[in-house]
């Protein structure tokens, strides 16, 4: 049976922070095994008072439908505490938002991918701890696709935006409390920084290995499924082409209005990509890209997820579609996440390299050698943070 950090707090929850005013950073994905929220346990806890609630991207309830739609902070009268933004004015926490906080609680349930903002509102919270000397207590969560698993290129230093502020492949195979270990000692190296660890989970469990209960840490990412392909088919993000938002099975369909959906799916059956089968279908987005518009495309199916390679799926369709409709332009200009300038394909793959060899159309078999190298390296610094087995 695998408990989370949430589970074990009262247990674990080190003797010098007991009677702490904290702060709470939490989604709706914050909870316990029994579906209890974290903001409803630690309210009740007497070891600690929370004092002030933060949420991140989508906001604490989890209620802005799509994505890069902010939201405010506002006052919780029933709780007596303000809930604070870090998806809008500020994604840093301000001076102001931790005046009454001695230790800072994060529990967040991420998804594996480089690119669910989660890690990076993570990062920026440790940044203002360690200014303000205030300690964080990470409660660490499963990676919901395993930590056995890593594909992808690194993110370079001068493509960081909040998709990556920090180098990290694509699918980095770690859960956020082992993240935070790397960036502790890479880049905020004194921080006071505490993970509560899981109890019973194994790097090579699914999420739904574990009996633990799935709740949509973000409006569209409604099941495990949406997060096995999400680190390879977000990268529609930073095009023109729809990810499926607006449609019940987001980043699983993809197309437009100029995709004819048998022959991109003959197309794509020639890569012999392992554990996958792509199925043609039209589709209307109801918001998003293409709102009320007819898309061609396909579904993604996968049937092995063990051999699926979701980042080498996304670019074999990119790869298709640049061969077969080579006049369309399918990058999205700025602004993407608060990125203005830089294209918001190159900040999500984390370089302009492999937009400019798509275009060359350079072969699927290169440009996988190229990030698997770079994947292969980062797994050797990943190595000193890794918590289990």
């Amino acid at each position: 049976m695998v408990y989370s950090g949430i589970d074990l707090f009262h247990k674990n929850l080190p003797k010098r922070f007991y009677g702490c005013k904290a702060g709470l950073l939490v989604h709706p994905a914050s909870i316990n095994r029994k579906i209890i929220s974290t903001a409803e346990l630690l309210f009740k806890s007497k070891k600690i008072k929370i004092t002030a609630l933060f949420g991140p991207q989508h906001g604490i309830f989890g209620n802005t439908q799509d994505n890069m739609i902010e939201w405010e902070g506002f006052f919780d009268r029933e709780k007596g505490v303000p809930i604070h933004s870090l998806y809008g004015q500020r994604r840093k926490p301000s001076a102001e938002m931790l005046k009454d906080i001695e230790i800072f609680i994060i529990d967040l349930q991420d998804i594996g991918s480089r690119y669910y903002t989660f890690i990076w509102t993570m990062a920026l919270c440790m940044e203002a701890c360690e200014e303000k000397g205030i300690p964080i207590i990470i409660l660490d969560r499963v990676n919901p696709i395993g930590g056995h698993l890593t594909e992808g290129p690194l993110l370079k230093e001068e493509f960081s935006s909040f998709v990556g502020i920090h180098p990290l492949p694509v699918r980095h195979g770690m859960t956020i409390g082992e993240i935070a270990l790397y960036f502790k000692d890479k880049f905020y190296h004194n921080i006071d920084l505490t993970v509560i660890p899981l109890n019973g989970w194994k790097r090579s469990q699914w999420f739904d290995q574990t009996g633990l209960p799935w709740v949509m840490p973000s409006p569209n990412m409604p099941t495990l499924n949406t997060a096995i392909v999400y680190p390879g088919m977000c990268l529609l993000e930073g095009t023109i082409l729809s990810e499926g938002r607006g449609t019940t099975r987001p980043f699983e369909i993809f197309g437009a209005p100029f995709i004819e959906p048998e022959k991109i799916v003959k197309h794509l059956r020639d890569y012999k990509l392992k554990g996958v089968i792509f199925r043609p279908l039209y589709f209307t987005p109801t918001f998003n890209k293409f709102k009320d518009e007819l898309c061609g495309g396909a579904q993604i199916h996968v049937i092995d997820r063990e051999k699926f390679k979701p980042f080498k799926t996304a670019i074999a369709i990119l790869l298709s579609i640049h061969e077969l409709y080579p006049h369309k332009r399918i990058w999205r200009n700025p602004p993407y996440e608060y990125e203005f300038e830089k294209l918001p394909f190159d900040i999500l793959t984390g370089s302009d390299w492999l937009r400019k060899e798509i275009q060359k159309g350079t072969s699927l078999r290169d440009l996988e050698e190229v990030w698997h190298k770079e994947t292969k390296a980062f797994e050797k610094i990943r190595k000193n943070y890794l918590l289990y087995d």
